[in-house]
C-alpha cells in the first residue's frame, strides 16, 4: 500500500486516509463524511466511510485511518447486514492472545504504525458478501495545541478514488469568541477553492468542504485516484482577560491561561551542536544555515553561548556574552565553519552547557538550554541513565533543557526522558529538504519567554492536571483541567502566580467568571480533563522506574480503559462477523515499529516505606471497568494526578488506653490493609526537608484525644518562615512578622498560601501541599497532606516516605508480618483516616514504629519547629 509521508509543521485535528485494494472496480466507496467538532479546543471528530462491494463474489474490503500521534481513538464500529460490530478498548496483556494467535497465523495482527511526521496509521479489513455493503466509522479525540499564536485543524484527505458523495463538516465553538479563522492547504486552492464555505459569527465557525467528482480529480495532486491532499484550518479566540477563560461541567473545569501585552523576558540560551561523523553531508549543512538564521533573531538583550561537541567541546566563548551585532556576526562566522568528525559525547557537552548557564545568573532573564544530535553517546560517559542523572544534578530544575534529535538514527526515547525530566520536552527532526526550517520552527516556538516560575492555584480544585510550568512563552498556553470540590462553583477561584521580567505577578481578576458549557455534552469536560491527564502519566512513567512506573502506568491504564482511548498501554479488539480473524489496534512510541507487549503481570511489586492518607482513588474505576484489580480500590495519598505514586500524610488517632498516642496509618501498595502505629507525646515531626529548594516543613503534634498537629511552620529561607495553626498564619521575614487571618492569597519568597474555610494550600515550586482543618469534639487540628512530590529525589521526611511492602506470615493466635525479611508480631486494630473531611475509620496491622519505619522513630523528629 502505497504509504503518504505528510510535512507537517503542528499535529492539527484531523488526518483520514481511507484507501482501496488495488482494483478500483472491485468495490465503491459511495460516500466519505468526516465531521469535526472543537468546543474548547478539544476536537472530537467521526470519520464515516460507506463502501459497497459491487462484485458478484465476497471481497474483502480494507478500511485505512492516519490521524495524528497526539489523538486517542475512542471509537470504532462497523455496520455489516443490520449487524453492528464494536471494537472494545482493552489492556495490552488482555489481548496479548489475539495479537499472538494472529502473529503465529502469518498475520498483521499489530495493524498501526507510524507513518511521516505527526501520524499514525490504523487499518482493519473486512470481508463482504456480494453486492453487500459496510460501513466503517471511526472516532477520535485531541487537545489542539496553540503554537505561534495559533490552532491548526488540519484534514488530510486522499480516498483514492472520487467519492460521490464526499463531505467534511467542522464546527468550531469557542465561548472566549474566535478572533480569526483562515482556510489554506494544498485543496483550498485553485480547482477547490469554490468547494469551500466558511462562515464565522462571534463565538461559533463553520467550515464546509463539498467537492464534485470532478473537482475531485482536477485539483493539484489530484487524478482518476481522487483527492491527495490537506485542508488546514487556523484559527485563535479573543483573548481579553489575563485569567484566560475558565469553562465547567459536571463537576470538571478547564482553563486556557495565554495572556498577552506582557514584556518580554530576556533569555539566556545556549546552543549544544553535533558535529560528529554522523552529522556528515545534508544534516550538517542545514543545521548550520538553520543556526545562522537563529542567530540573526536573537534579541540585544539576549545573552548566548554556543558549543560544538564530538568526542571534545569546542567552545565559540567559554562563557555567555551579549547578542550585540559584534558578537552574533562572530557566532554566525563560527557556526559558517562547523564540520562533521568525531565520535559523540553528549553527557560531556550537556554538562558544559548547564555549566554556562549556571555561571551567569541574571536577575529577571529566563535560562534556556537546546541540544541537538542525530546518534547515541559513543564515546566518554555512554550509560544513558548515568547520563540523564548528571544532567539532573547539573541542573536543578533552573532552566529547561529542549532535545532535538536529528533522523531516526537517535534513541529519541533518550532525549524524550532527559527533557522531560529537566521541564523542557524533545523533538523529532526530520530528515528532508525543510529540515533547517523545522529547526528554526522549533526556536521560535521558545524565542520569547513571557513568564517564568508558573503557577496556576485552583481554590475549590482538586485532581488537577499539571500546575507549575517552568516558562510560559509568547504564542503558546497553559492549560489546566480538574474538578471543582462539590461542584461548588462559589469556593471555587482561580489564581496564576508568576515571574515576569523582574517582579512577581499575580492574575487574580476577580470579575473573571467560570463559564458552563451549555448545550455541551456533560462529559465533554471531563474526556478533557482524562485527556490531559493520560497525556501527563504517560510522560511521567517514561521518568520513572520500579514501582513507581507501575504506579503510574496502572492509573494512566485505568483511565485509558475508563474512557476507552486506545493508548500505549491499551488496545483496541475490533471484532469481525463469526468465522472472521480478530484484528488488535495498538498505539505505538514515538519511532517504535508494533510489536508484541510484554505481560505486565508475574512481578512482585517491591515498595519502601510510606505514610499514606488513606482515601479513595479519586480517579478510579468501578469494578466493572477493571475487574480483579484490588489497587484501583486502594485508598491512596491525593487528589491531584500530578503526583499519586509516592505520597505521604499522617493519620493521627488517640489510643482507647493510656497516655494519649496518635495513631499513624502506612500505606501498602500489594497488600489489602495497610499498616499502622502509635506515638505517644507533644512530638515535633520532620515533615518534609527538601534541601534543594531550601525548604524544609516540621509540624508539632497537640496533646489532646483527637491527636492532630496543632502547628506547622514551613522554613523556606535564612530567617524566613511560615506558621500555620488552627487561628490564622503568621508570616516571619527576620525581624518582621504578619498576622494573617481572611482567605487572601499570601506570598512570602518562593512560598505561596491561599486558606479557605476547611483548608490551607501552600504551593513552594515543584511542591504543593494541603493543609487540611480537621474538627472533632468541637475542637480543631491540622491534617497535611502532599499533593505534589519535589522532583527532587533528595526529598526526606514523612511525607516524603513511599509504601511498605509485607507479607502475611500466619500464627496462632498471633499474626506476623514479614518487612524486609524480618518477622514483626501485629495485631489487627484500626485508625482512622483525617485526610478526608468525612474521617472514615480503616482496618490496619498494628505494630511499633521502628518496625513499620524499618528506621528509628528519632530520623523523623527534630528538636524545634
Amino acid at each position: 500500500m502505497e504509504r503518504a509521508v505528510l510535512q507537517i509543521t503542528l499535529c492539527g485535528l484531523l488526518l483520514a486516509l481511507v484507501t482501496t485494494l488495488p482494483n478500483k472496480d472491485d468495490w465503491d466507496i459511495y460516500s466519505f463524511h468526516i465531521n469535526s467538532t472543537v468546543t474548547s479546543r478539544y476536537a472530537t471528530t467521526v470519520i464515516t466511510s460507506r463502501v459497497a462491494n459491487r462484485m458478484d463474489e465476497s471481497k474483502e474490503i480494507e478500511f485505512q485511518v492516519r490521524i495524528p500521534k497526539n489523538a486517542f481513538i475512542s471509537k470504532f464500529r462497523m455496520f455489516i447486514d443490520g449487524q453492528e460490530y464494536n471494537g472494545v478498548v482493552k489492556a495490552k496483556e488482555q489481548a496479548q492472545q489475539q495479537y499472538t494467535e494472529a502473529v503465529s497465523r502469518g498475520q498483521s495482527a499489530g495493524l498501526v504504525s507510524s507513518v511521516g511526521r505527526t501520524l499514525e496509521e490504523f487499518k482493519t479489513s473486512v470481508t463482504i458478501a456480494a453486492h453487500k455493503k459496510v460501513t466503517f466509522e471511526l472516532t477520535y479525540e485531541e487537545l489542539l495545541k496553540r503554537k505561534l499564536g495559533k490552532y491548526e485543524l488540519q484534514i488530510h484527505a486522499r480516498p483514492m478514488q472520487p467519492v460521490k458523495d464526499f463531505k467534511v463538516d467542522v464546527y468550531i465553538n469557542e465561548k472566549a469568541g474566535i478572533n480569526f479563522i483562515e482556510v489554506k492547504g494544498g485543496l483550498s486552492t485553485k480547482a477547490l477553492a469554490n468547494a469551500i464555505t466558511k462562515t464565522h459569527a462571534d463565538k461559533q465557525a463553520w467550515v464546509y468542504f463539498y467537492p464534485t467528482e470532478d473537482q475531485q480529480k482536477t485539483c493539484d495532486g489530484c487524478g482518476d485516484q481522487g483527492m491527495n491532499g490537506d485542508l488546514v484550518i487556523v484559527y485563535d479566540v479573543n483573548r481579553d482577560n489575563s485569567m484566560g477563560d475558565i469553562k465547567k461541567s459536571a463537576g470538571y473545569f478547564v482553563h486556557h491561561f495565554a495572556p498577552s501585552n506582557l514584556q518580554r523576558i530576556p533569555k539566556n540560551v545556549v546552543f549544544i551542536i553535533d558535529q560528529s561523523g554522523s552529522m556528515h553531508g545534508r544534516k550538517i549543512h542545514q543545521t548550520r544555515i538553520a543556526l545562522i538564521h537563529i542567530l540573526n533573531d536573537l534579541a540585544e538583550d539576549d545573552y548566548f553561548g554556543l558549543i560544538t561537541f564530538d568526542s571534545n567541546i569546542f567552545h565559540w566563548k567559554r562563557e555567555l556574552v551579549q547578542a550585540n551585532k559584534e558578537n552574533v556576526d562572530s557566532a554566525k562566522t563560527f557556526a559558517q565553519e562547523i564540520r562533521d568528525r568525531g565520535a559523540t559525547d553528549i553527557n560531556q557537552a550537556v554538562l558544559e552547557g548547564a555549566r554556562m548557564l549556571n555561571a551567569h545568573p541574571r536577575e529577571g532573564s529566563a535560562s534556556i538550554l537546546i541540544l541537538l544530535t542525530d546518534g547515541d553517546p559513543t564515546t566518554g560517559v555512554t550509560n544513558l541513565k548515568q547520563i540523564q542523572s548528571n544532567v539532573r544534578d547539573a541542573i536543578q530544575g533552573k532552566f529547561p533543557l529542549y532535545c532535538l534529535g536529528f533522523g531516526f538514527d537517535v534513541n529519541f526515547e533518550f532525549l524524550e526522558k532527559m527533557s522531560l525530566q529537566n521541564n523542557g520536552v524533545a523533538r523529532r527532526i526530520y530528515e528532508d529538504s525543510d529540515a533547517d526550517l523545522q529547526l528554526k520552527g522549533f526556536y521560535e516556538e521558545v524565542a520569547t519567554p513571557l513568564l517564568t516560575d508558573v503557577s496556576m492555584i485552583y481554590v475549590g480544585g482538586t485532581n488537577l492536571t499539571q500546575t507549575n510550568f517552568s516558562h510560559y512563552y509568547n504564542g503558546s498556553e497553559i492549560v489546566v483541567a480538574g474538578q471543582i470540590t462539590d461542584n461548588d462553583i462559589e469556593t471555587f477561584a482561580p489564581q496564576v502566580v508568576a515571574i515576569s521580567s523582574q517582579r512577581r505577578v499575580v492574575f487574580s481578576d476577580t470579575n473573571v467568571t467560570v463559564e458552563s458549557t451549555d448545550g455541551v455534552s456533560d462529559s465533554h469536560i471531563q474526556r478533557v480533563w482524562a485527556y490531559l491527564t493520560v497525556k501527563q502519566l504517560l510522560d511521567k512513567e517514561l521518568q520513572l522506574s520500579g514501582p513507581e512506573k507501575k504506579n503510574v502506568k496502572k492509573e494512566a491504564l485505568s483511565l485509558s480503559l475508563k474512557y476507552g482511548f486506545v493508548t500505549p498501554l491499551t488496545s483496541m479488539v475490533v471484532t469481525k462477523p463469526l468465522g472472521e480473524n480478530t484484528d488488535v489496534l495498538d498505539k505505538p512510541k514515538e519511532g517504535e515499529t508494533p510489536q508484541a507487549t510484554p505481560s505486565l503481570h508475574g512481578r512482585t511489586m517491591q515498595y519502601p516505606g510510606m505514610m499514606i492518607p488513606s482515601r479513595d482513588f479519586a480517579l478510579r474505576t468501578g469494578p466493572d471497568d477493571y475487574p480483579g484489580s484490588a489497587f484501583y480500590d486502594m485508598p491512596i495519598a491525593l487528589d491531584d494526578t500530578e503526583w499519586f505514586e509516592e505520597a505521604a500524610t499522617v493519620v493521627p488517632q488517640r489510643a482507647t488506653t493510656g497516655p494519649v498516642f496518635h495513631r499513624f496509618l502506612l500505606k501498602s501498595e500489594n497488600q489489602s490493609l495497610p499498616l499502622c502505629f502509635d506515638v505517644a507525646g507533644e512530638v515535633l515531626l520532620k515533615l518534609l526537608h527538601h534541601p534543594t529548594r531550601e525548604l524544609s516543613v516540621n509540624g508539632e503534634l497537640d496533646s489532646v484525644a483527637h491527636g492532630g498537629f496543632k502547628r506547622i511552620v514551613i522554613h523556606f529561607q535564612t530567617d524566613q518562615h511560615i506558621q500555620i495553626d488552627t487561628n490564622g498564619i503568621t508570616v516571619r521575614e527576620g525581624q518582621t512578622e504578619t498576622q494573617h487571618t481572611g482567605l487572601d492569597l499570601i506570598t512570602a519568597g518562593s512560598v505561596t498560601v491561599i486558606r479557605r474555610d476547611k483548608e490551607i494550600d501552600v504551593a513552594a515550586g515543584d511542591v504543593r501541599m494541603v493543609i487540611l482543618i480537621q474538627e472533632k469534639g468541637h475542637q480543631q487540628f491540622l491534617w497535611p497532606v502532599l499533593r505534589q512530590k519535589p522532583m527532587d529525589s533528595n526529598a526526606t521526611g514523612i511525607l516524603a516516605l513511599k509504601p511498605a511492602v509485607y507479607e502475611e506470615v500466619p500464627q496462632t493466635p498471633l499474626t506476623k508480618l514479614k518487612i524486609s525479611n524480618q518477622e514483626t508480631d501485629v495485631t489487627r486494630s484500626n485508625a482512622v483516616d483525617y485526610s478526608i473531611l468525612s474521617s472514615p475509620t480503616l482496618d490496619c496491622w498494628l505494630m511499633s514504629a521502628e518496625s513499620a519505619l524499618q528506621r528509628h522513630l528519632d530520623d523523623f523528629t527534630v528538636s524545634q519547629l
